[in-house]
């Protein structure tokens, strides 16, 4: 058994992990609140976008914007990640990067080139690390309230490399915040704009469970060939447009992953200091055992002292 001096030395190390869980707790617990407010604010918005992106995808339209062609031979696919920029917030980050490490390899096996931009400082340390994929961008250290023109810089590094055939598929990877308790990896197409309306429409044949789900109670309808009417010109509208319809989705999900850390960083700092309350419990009572065997020790030793007198 341990002596009661490293026991008190671990007790005290313990209640001064706890403060810092405790502290951790508290901090996240009032910023989610507001992350909760920014992300929901916008979240109408972005699903708005994501409909009329698909709309237009499945229109006739007489021009062909490179991103409603979809390219039957796939040789490079891009990937958008959003992780955290600070670790303790428990499986958040472990589990998008578990999630999307299969895709990533799936894609390797066929043959195609993966590119990864990272928007978080885990994502960009995680991607650095892992051989056969090339980190083309990255972006770190947004903050409590995150700006768009944060993520304007990486956003176009995408698009440019989209528009010049150099990317055939772009996805984006990010945690869905579903409640305080769940947060769901989420990985859903970018471009080009006819997979996004193929996922919709599976989607509203199979509604997912949650329904903040980027696409999820979102119909389309088509019964007849259609088209928009563009003023000035198709080209100008489109070109406009589809480049507001990735930024939105992209800084939505930036917005998600941000309401996702601090719920899952306060449900894991609680977590941590329960276990904390439980170990100083138990080191109190091995404490109190040491002290008890140790006062029984010197008493015998008195004892039988002065039976030897």
């Amino acid at each position: 058994m341990a002596s009661g001096r490293e026991i008190k030395t671990k007790i005290k190390s313990t209640q001064n992990m706890r403060k810092v869980t405790r502290a951790l707790e508290m901090v996240s617990a009032s910023k989610i609140r507001k992350a909760q407010d920014l992300m929901k604010a916008s979240r109408p918005y972005a699903r708005a976008m994501r409909k009329v992106i698909a709309h237009i995808a499945q229109a006739n339209t007489d021009f062909s914007h490179p991103f409603l062609v979809q390219r039957e031979n796939v040789a490079r696919v891009a990937f958008v990640v959003v992780s955290t920029d600070r670790g303790l917030c428990g499986g958040l980050n472990s589990n998008l990067f578990r999630r999307l490490l299969p895709q990533i390899v799936e894609w390797q096996d066929k043959g195609v080139q993966v590119d990864v931009v990272a928007i978080g400082q885990k994502a960009v340390s995680f991607f650095r690390r892992l051989k056969g994929v090339n980190l083309i961008g990255s972006a770190s250290h947004l903050g409590e309230k995150p700006k768009l023109e944060q993520l304007v810089g990486v956003i176009k590094v995408v698009l440019d490399a989209y528009a010049a055939d150099k990317l055939d598929r772009v996805f984006l990877a990010y945690n869905d915040f579903v409640n305080t308790m769940t947060q769901k990896p989420t990985i859903s197409a970018l471009l080009p704009l006819p997979v996004v309306a193929a996922e919709m429409i599976a989607t509203e044949a199979e509604p997912s469970s949650t329904p903040s789900y980027p696409v999820a109670g979102l119909k389309l309808e088509q019964k007849h060939d259609w088209d928009y009417i563009y003023e000035p010109d198709a080209a100008t509208v489109l070109e406009h447009v589809l480049g507001r319809y990735i930024e939105s989705v992209v800084y939505q999900g930036v917005l998600e992953n941000l309401a996702s850390e601090h719920a899952a960083r306060m449900v894991a700092m609680k977590s941590a200091s329960d276990n904390a309350n439980k170990v100083i419990g138990e080191l109190t009572l091995s404490y109190n055992k040491a002290r008890q065997a140790a006062i029984t020790q010197e008493i015998s030793e008195i004892v039988g002292g002065a039976a030897a007198v």
